[in-house]
């Protein structure tokens, strides 16, 4: 009995420690999920901003139609997907839901390789390149708070291999932060840009200013950089969802530690009480057999 009650209290003495590191787990979680849902407001003010001026440049082609690559549909070939997981686990069901979503979508519409797929987060890159699926370019080793400067590289190679017709779509795959419990898996295309609507332009849009150098070349440089924000605010939603998922997961971890800790416990008083009784009842047979 004396190596039984010694087993479980050294279960609930290693179950107290893990419950302390998946609780300083959640509180960092939970500082780094405020941190990003502070980043993801101040970007929408920039979002919206870059919006409007695009919208009230391109009211015309809205409305009448484009040619402009980044703007004009073209036959689909290949399809680019970005691909956002994070590069750890702990995090719940955060990478399966995406994976899973994407699995299921390249297993509907590409019957062979006619898409690719650029990783943003190492467990994501790691599950495409094991089952020898097309990743022509990733990213690993992002920060908590990514900065435009981190991510600028794979986002601008991206729009560059649309316009360099590697691909003729793109699509963003992630995890939309909703709140700290929830997040829902959003596949959201970013060329050609298709979801400007001409009525958010303003009525005389900049048509009564003089643009310099000139309305095209403003354009060459604005849709690019349009659609990076774009992405990037894609990025940003996503590792928010990730910080969520990392607080919940930290917390139900702590939560079932405690309920194993209670449960061990209530055993481990029981079995006391048990030595105890059996040592007493020795106690007393020995007594009387003195008698």
């Amino acid at each position: 009995m004396a190596g039984s009650l010694s087993e479980i209290k050294g279960k609930i003495i290693s179950t107290q420690k893990t419950s302390h590191i998946t609780g300083a787990m959640q509180m960092v979680s939970a500082a780094k999920l405020t941190k990003s849902e502070q980043a993801a407001k101040d970007f929408q003010v920039y979002a919206s901003k870059i919006r409007q001026i695009t919208t009230d440049l391109l009211k015309s082609e809205l409305v009448n139609g484009s040619k402009n690559p980044m703007l004009a549909a073209r036959p689909v070939k290949k399809t680019g997907y970005i691909v956002i997981t994070s590069d750890k686990g702990l995090v719940g069901g955060y990478n399966s839901k995406i994976l899973k979503a994407m699995m299921d979508l390249i297993e509907e519409y590409h019957k062979d390789d006619s898409y690719a797929i650029i990783a943003i987060g190492g467990i994501g890159a790691d599950f495409f390149k094991a089952r020898g699926m097309n990743v022509v370019f990733e990213l690993r080793g992002l920060e908590d708070q990514p900065s435009f400067e981190q991510v600028g590289n794979i986002i601008s190679k991206s729009v560059e291999m649309y316009k360099n017709e590697l691909f003729d779509e793109l699509y963003v795959c992630y995890n939309h932060h909703v709140n700290s419990l929830t997040s829902q898996v959003r596949v959201q295309q970013m060329l050609p840009i298709a979801e400007l609507d001409a009525d958010e332009a303003a009525e005389e849009g900049v048509t009564g200013f003089e643009l310099e150098p000139n309305r095209e070349m403003i354009l060459e440089q604005l849709l690019p950089q349009y659609t990076e924000s774009l992405i990037y605010g894609a990025i940003v939603d996503a590792k928010t969802a990730e910080h969520a998922a990392g607080m919940t997961a930290m917390q139900t971890a702590t939560d079932n530690a405690k309920n194993v800790i209670n449960d061990l416990t209530i055993q481990y008083n029981r079995a006391r009480q048990a030595a105890i009784t059996q040592e007493i009842t020795e106690i007393v047979a020995g007594a009387n057999a003195l008698e």
